[in-house]
């Protein structure tokens, strides 16, 4: 009869442990166009795919990522949050096993006289008050019929490889905010260089006024013009100094040292950007960005508490065992075999009411999992958006500054034409002030224009996903 019971109950089991009680949602389809807007390519390799040390080939530059690398302290907590999320995958791959515990025991009891527990031992044992010693081993194991441990180690597993991607994601961004600093610091450069030429240009005017104010042929007006459009230059020098150290201390704590001097070569013209940045197509953002996989990962961990949920719903079987040695005289306690005890003991809890709780649960998981689906369609969408709006300014500007380039040079013709016609009595100095004017702010201009340009590529490189690699 008992081993009927048992193979009922065994093959109970076996039959349990095949049901699926959650089902689990994949990712969703994004609905990814073809191709970016204002873009026709096929090919589904871009620049994503490209090292970040390939892309960016200053060394200047490189040294300082590689410094940010190691010492930047976002970067820093994400290995440590990578560091925690092992241990927890590596505790959540012993969930098939039953848990053990040693346990040792020594008590005394001494009742009142007159209870019936005294006079029992005064009694039988010729003594008031009784001994107990105990060391035991307990095992303790539940069967995972509906699949909770397995969901346990998915989820651990999934929040493993999630703490890689936040890890990724943060590198791509610190080095495009890197990039883009260091890019601004080669700017302000160019327009600390146009600013101090246009002081000597100014100045040079201010002596040719004077000459003429001393020799009786303008007035004192022409020489406060004169030295007014000079302070302009003047007065960028210091503002654009200002920006320069505040720049480079912006990058100093990105690159987790203190705030210094950043020695650097480079110039703003000599900066490369590749005509044709090659984008790939939309598919390529669920490989190359490391947050919309990590969107994605969240599903599976949403998958998971829901299985979880669920199966705290159904019955739960758990076996328990004990064994050890056991008396109530100390002399006694390892006397073998008369101190060996053990004893073995398995059971099914089904939850009945516990005012909705595990119900309730369950919902919520649900939920939660419907809205990772949604935010894993937004951070496509928007991923796409970031890559279009990055590619129609890099055209754009790439427009822009061509136009700013021909105003440029005309401004430097005109500037030169005017300074010959004034030192002729052909032109007045109002025209060459105002030639100077024009000249500074479209020389300006134009390096603010390459700055966004490079600026922009370093957008379209982060928003494919370059720079984790």
């Amino acid at each position: 009869m008992k081993r009927v019971v048992y193979t009922g109950f065994a093959f109970m089991l076996i039959i349990l442990s095949g049901c699926k009680i959650s089902k689990d949602i994949a990712a969703p389809d994004p609905s990814l166009p073809a191709s970016f807007r204002g873009t026709e390519q096929t090919d589904s390799s871009g620049i994503a795919t490209i090292q970040w040390k390939q892309f960016f080939t200053d060394t200047t530059l490189q040294t300082i990522i590689d410094s940010a690398l190691v010492h930047n302290f976002d970067l820093q907590v994400a290995v440590k949050n990578i560091e925690a999320a092992k241990l927890i995958v590596s505790q959540a791959k012993l969930g098939y096993f039953p848990e053990a515990k040693l346990q040792a025991t020594a008590a005394i009891n001494r009742p009142s006289d007159n209870s019936l527990n005294g006079l029992s031992l005064s009694e039988f044992l010729g003594k008031s008050y009784i001994e107990d010693y105990s060391l035991s081993a307990q095992l303790s194991w539940e069967a995972d019929i509906w699949g909770k441990i397995k969901n346990q180690k998915q989820k651990a597993a999934s929040s493993f490889l999630q703490t890689n991607e936040a890890k990724n994601a943060i590198q791509t961004n610190l080095i495009s905010l890197i990039a883009s600093g260091y890019y601004n610091l080669i700017m302000l450069d160019a327009q600390i260089s146009i600013a101090k030429k246009n002081l000597l240009l100014g100045d040079s005017t201010v002596a040719i006024i004077r000459h003429q104010y001393n020799a009786g042929q303008v007035t004192d007006l022409a020489i406060q013009q004169a030295e007014a459009q000079r302070l302009v230059a003047a007065q960028l020098i210091p503002f654009i100094q200002q920006q320069i150290e505040i720049q480079e201390n912006a990058l100093s704590v990105l690159a987790g040292v203190n705030p210094s001097a950043i020695n650097r070569k480079g110039q703003l013209h000599e900066t490369i950007i590749a005509n044709e940045l090659s984008t790939g197509v939309p598919a390529s953002l669920l490989q190359n960005r490391p947050d919309i996989r990590a969107v994605e990962l969240q599903l599976a961990i949403a998958n998971a508490n829901t299985g979880i949920a669920k199966a705290n719903m159904y019955p739960a079987l758990s076996i328990t065992a004990a064994g050890g040695i056991n008396s109530f005289k100390a002399s006694n306690w390892f006397s073998m075999p008369a101190s060996l005890f053990g004893m073995a003991a398995g059971g099914i809890v089904q939850p009945l009411f516990q005012r909705k709780q595990l119900k309730t649960q369950y919902e919520l998981a649900k939920v939660e999992r419907e809205k990772v689906v949604i935010q894993f369609r937004q951070s496509v969408l928007g991923a796409v958006g970031e890559v279009s709006n990055a590619q129609v300014k890099i055209n754009k500007l790439k427009e822009q500054e061509a136009i700013a380039q021909n105003r440029v040079g005309m401004l430097q013709k005109a500037i030169t034409n005017a300074d010959l016609l004034f030192k002729n009595g052909m032109a007045n100095y109002l025209e060459v002030i105002t030639a100077q004017s024009n000249v500074l702010q479209g020389e300006l201009e134009l390096a603010s224009l390459r700055k966004d340009r490079v600026t922009a590529a370093i957008e379209l490189y982060r928003s494919l996903g370059g720079g984790w690699k």
